[in-house]
């Protein structure tokens, strides 16, 4: 990778965004996202890289992108490094908005402000539900797993000694907290979901004070995304459960790549060709994983002045694994334990996938086909 500063290959700015409340309303569903990063999106002139001069230019003249800065962003945040999409892309310009709360996210795509973004699978769903389903669809997965219960050892010996703990999780309703709940449930324990309070007593805090909380002691364990459970093990600790466990194949959807559908529809080239960037990065995150995973430490300092020491980077960046496949099955399975946990109302999910698009860039690269589950367009 070029040591040349990044202003020397990217010329658009990023814009400021006003972020939504953090927490829709729980009228179809409590469900928000789970991040770690930045507040607020930021101005920056090396947002992006210039666009190839002299390449064909798409439909569009620029594309406005969405993400976190975040591990599980890897996708967004090493294609982006490295020029991946802009060179599928041509001429159309990229521009970047860094969001740190899913809510945010989908209200800058229903409003116009981007118009393709990676997003955890809970704000995805809440947000089509809440629109009726006329707002967006989700066009690819992005990354599986990253997600670990970690627990003070001195107190949390066992599954068994989670009971009559304090266990946080970032948010009410979101990814994380409806997999607590439904975890308790398996165990035959009782937890009222809004109030938390029950068998176990589930704290929602905020994924950037989690580790403070730990350390005061106000808390036992987290049920939480990368790279807090790393953080928390930094603190001494121990990782009780890795989510993927509990999952077939070990897999579960952690972050979909979404799309407007009026982008969508107006401009079906320069979304498929960024979700070519997107399987194309992905393809060399697995190829190059220890450049990847600098390049992504590099973002993430750029984007929250704040790099990853190693002992959290490394064994978080390993828990991640980038895929192209949405797992559409699992986030369908998330929205069910939702569901069970009276968090959501049983949400109308049909044709929430429109998976055409990428299929044909699979194909192209001579890689299988993902599935919908039944959830498709078609």
């Amino acid at each position: 990778m070029s040591a040349q500063p990044r202003s020397a290959f990217r010329s658009t700015t990023r814009r400021r965004l006003i972020a939504a409340a953090a927490t829709l309303p729980i009228l179809v569903g409590a469900l928000a996202a789970c991040g770690y990063g930045s507040d607020k999106p930021k101005d920056d002139p090396a947002a992006a890289p210039a666009a190839s001069s002299g390449a064909k230019k798409l439909s569009a003249d620029q594309v406005k992108i969405g993400y976190f800065p975040n591990l599980t962003h890897a996708t967004a945040l090493v294609g982006l490094k490295e020029g991946l999409f802009q060179k599928e892309l041509g001429a159309t310009k990229v521009k970047e908005y860094t969001f740190n709360a899913g809510p945010a996210e989908i209200e800058a795509l229903n409003a116009g402000s981007i118009d393709i973004g990676w997003i955890g699978p809970s704000p995805a769903i809440n947000g089509y539900t809440k629109s009726g389903g006329t707002n967006l669809r989700i066009i690819s997965g992005s990354a599986s797993g990253g997600v670990k219960l970690v627990v003070n050892p001195d107190k949390i010996k066992s599954l068994a000694d989670v009971k009559g703990k304090k266990i946080a999780t970032p948010q009410l309703g979101n990814t994380q907290d409806v997999a607590l709940l439904n975890w308790i449930k398996s165990q035959g324990w009782k937890v009222d979901a809004q109030s938390g309070k029950g068998d176990v007593q589930v704290v929602r805090t905020d994924n950037k004070v989690t580790p403070d909380a730990y350390k005061s002691g106000s808390i036992d364990g987290a049920w939480v995304p990368e790279p807090t459970a790393s953080k928390l093990v930094a603190e001494g600790a121990k990782v009780l459960l890795d989510e993927s466990t509990l999952w077939p194949d070990k897999k579960f959807v952690i972050t979909n790549v979404i799309v407007s559908q009026k982008f969508l529809k107006a401009h079906p080239d320069v979304v498929e060709a960024v979700l070519r960037g997107s399987v194309k990065t992905n393809a060399w995150i697995q190829a190059n994983s220890a450049q990847a995973k600098a390049d992504a430490n590099d973002e993430l300092k750029r984007l929250t002045q704040k790099a990853l020491p190693a002992d959290v980077l490394d064994p978080a960046w390993q828990s991640i694994q980038v895929l192209d496949d949405p797992l559409a099955a699992t986030a369908d399975q998330e929205a069910q334990h939702a569901v069970a946990a009276g968090l959501l109302k049983a949400p109308k999910l049909d044709g929430i996938y429109d998976l055409t698009l990428l299929d044909k860039v699979l194909k192209e690269q001579g890689k299988p086909t993902v599935s919908a589950a039944g959830l498709g367009t078609e």
